[in-house]
């Protein structure tokens, strides 16, 4: 199964199927799903209804295999893969949930939150690439945002003086 990866909006919304959301609780443990039918974790995700915004799929996706209920979210980057021979194209976001609230009725099970993907994953070889590549993003931004700060302080620092 090969995954490609390009900029957010690289590939136009109509041509989008998928939505799929790396979800972090807290700024710590991310959130796992693991559907009714299946014995296999996966990240939040689902198919982009006719008619609707990438952005509006990804946050009723998030709550209905979640129950978050405080969040902000973000587009990552879109990707494509071919699966059984076909090719799809999704956009992937990062959501840091504040608060999780009760999981509302759906295909969902079960939820779990962890520091690593789980073994047992439904598409290991996709989701196990798009999982690296945004907790890579992530960590470069965190330890951009660090340095940031540490200027910032610095400077502040250097004024009172």
């Amino acid at each position: 199964m090969a995954v490609k990866f390009y900029k957010t909006g690289a590939i136009a919304d109509y041509r989008l199927i998928y939505v799929i959301i790396c979800s972090r609780v807290n700024h710590s443990q991310w959130i796992f799903v693991k559907q009714r039918e299946r014995a296999t974790w996966e990240l939040p995700a689902g198919h982009i209804e006719p008619g609707e915004k990438p952005v509006d799929a990804a946050r009723r996706e998030l709550y209905e295999e979640t129950g978050s209920a405080c969040y902000t979210i973000s587009p990552v980057f879109d990707y494509s893969a071919i699966h059984n021979g076909k090719k799809g194209y999704g956009r992937v976001y990062f959501a840091e949930i504040e608060k999780l609230g009760e999981l509302p009725e759906s295909e969902i099970g079960e939820i779990t939150l962890r520091d690593k993907l789980p073994e047992e994953l439904t598409y290991p070889e996709i989701q196990k690439e798009i999982f690296q590549r945004v907790k890579g993003i992530i960590s470069q931004l965190c330890s951009t945002y660090n340095i940031l700060q540490y200027v910032i302080s610095y400077f502040t620092f250097l004024s009172l003086l």
